[in-house]
This record gives C-alpha cells, sequence and structure tokens, in this order.
C-alpha cells in the first residue's frame, strides 16, 4: 500500500518540479521520505531542488546518499560531479565522474565512444540548467561560462549557441551576437533558430532591412512558420505606424 501511495506521490512531486512549483514538490517529496527514506527517486528529486534553490551542501548530502543506495545513478553522479566541480573541489568532482565512468564501461563494454558521447550530452545538459539559472538572475558572465561548457561537451547542441549569442547582446557587445549566430547560420543553413535570433538582434538595432531579410529566408522554406511570420508581421505594421 505504502508502495503505491509513494508512487502516486512521486507522480504529484513531478507535476510541480516541471511546473517550477518547487515548495510544493518539496512538501510531497519530505512525505514521500519520511515513510520510505530509501527512495532513490524522491531523494534525487529532492537533491535537484536543493541545487536550483543554491542549497549547495543538502544538495551534495542528497545526491552522496542516493548513489549510497545505487552506485549505478548515473544522472546523480553527473550531477554531484558538477556540483564538486562548480564549488571548486575538481578532485572530489573527478573521483565522482571517474566511478560513475567506469561503472558505465563496464557494463557497456565495445561501446565506449558512443557511451562517453552520452555521459557528455548528460553533463553538458546540467550545464544548460545552471547557465540558464544564471541567466535568469542577469548573471551573464557565469551564464556565459557554463553555455561554454555546453558547447564543448555537445557540440550539436545549437539552442546553446543561440544563448551565447543573447547573452553577448545583453551585455551590450551586439557585433560579437551577430558575428556568432552568422557562424551559425553559415554552419547550418536549415536552422531556422539562428536567422529568427539574427533578425531580432538587427531589429532591436535598428537594422530592420537586415532583419526582415533573415526572416524572410525563413519563410521562403517554411511560409507558414509561426515565429518568423510573427516578427515579420510586427515589423511591417511597427513600419507603416511610422510612416
Amino acid at each position: 500500500m505504502y508502495a503505491s501511495n509513494n508512487e502516486q506521490l512521486l507522480k504529484t512531486a513531478r507535476e510541480c518540479f516541471d511546473k517550477q512549483e518547487y515548495k510544493k514538490a518539496q512538501v510531497v517529496l519530505n512525505e514521500i521520505i519520511e515513510s520510505d527514506d530509501r527512495n532513490v527517486d524522491a531523494l534525487f528529486l529532492l537533491a535537484n531542488i536543493f541545487h536550483i534553490n543554491g542549497e549547495i551542501g543538502k544538495a551534495i548530502k542528497a545526491f552522496t546518499k542516493v548513489l549510497n543506495l545505487n552506485p549505478e545513478h548515473t544522472d546523480a553522479a553527473i550531477s554531484l560531479s558538477v556540483l564538486y566541480n562548480d564549488i571548486g573541489q575538481y578532485e572530489d568532482a573527478k573521483k565522482v565522474f571517474d566511478t560513475a565512468n567506469e561503472r558505465v564501461k563496464g557494463k557497456n563494454k565495445g561501446s565506449g565512444l558512443m557511451e562517453d558521447k552520452h555521459i557528455n550530452k548528460k553533463f553538458a545538459s546540467k550545464h544548460y540548467e545552471i547557465a540558464d539559472l544564471y541567466l535568469s538572475y542577469n548573471r551573464y558572465d557565469e551564464a556565459l561560462f557554463e553555455f561554454n561548457k555546453v558547447i564543448g561537451l555537445d557540440p550539436e547542441n545549437l539552442e546553446a549557441r543561440i544563448k551565447i549569442a543573447k547573452v553577448y547582446a545583453k551585455k551590450g557587445f551586439i557585433a560579437k551576437a551577430i558575428e556568432e549566430l552568422r557562424n551559425l547560420k553559415n554552419e547550418e543553413p536549415n536552422y531556422a533558430p539562428a536567422r529568427i535570433a539574427l533578425g531580432v538582434i538587427h531589429y532591436g538595432n535598428g537594422n530592420v532591412l537586415e532583419a526582415q531579410a533573415e526572416w524572410e529566408k525563413v519563410l521562403m522554406k517554411d511560409p507558414f512558420h509561426a515565429e518568423a511570420s510573427m516578427y515579420m508581421n510586427l515589423s511591417k505594421t511597427a513600419t507603416e505606424t511610422r510612416i
């Protein structure tokens, strides 16, 4: 009965977490842990909430407990390693990661390169979360540092490259932001978000024709692209209003 009830509570906690209702999620998770202090899923989710709230000591303790209960919990190992790395405990970070990596390799002999790429993507995902958190508090230098870590670990993460350009723009480095997006659109000509973001930066700096040219290229390939259509219509309406 307890197991069934806890499964329902865990589902509720995840729903709250996804909605960023962290206080509500934490209350539910604490209820689960009170009846089952070895519930790995609840402890892992709670550890993530501690991390998001900046309660680093509690996060480290919770992630460590998850790994004590389940040494093969790769996500917890990566999260703990990232935490240690961010607070300068590099030896601890390396030890946690190396231990987890050896376990993964032991289970997946013969697929080392593929597994390394998978692990790197998991690390990249964590750094992306941290970067977004920094960005939401206008801590641009820290955000830029983390987004660059994402690219180093996962070069296929094109959204992170757009975020890097946006951070440069927010810091006032418009030329650098434009350069980043031009490089991206040249490398990935079919990646519409790069052209849309470039258009937004052009438009914000009064270069209406350059902005419209980028959005027009998106619409040529996809006439029903909602975001490109919206920006194009808004820019034309603003121009007509000024006239």
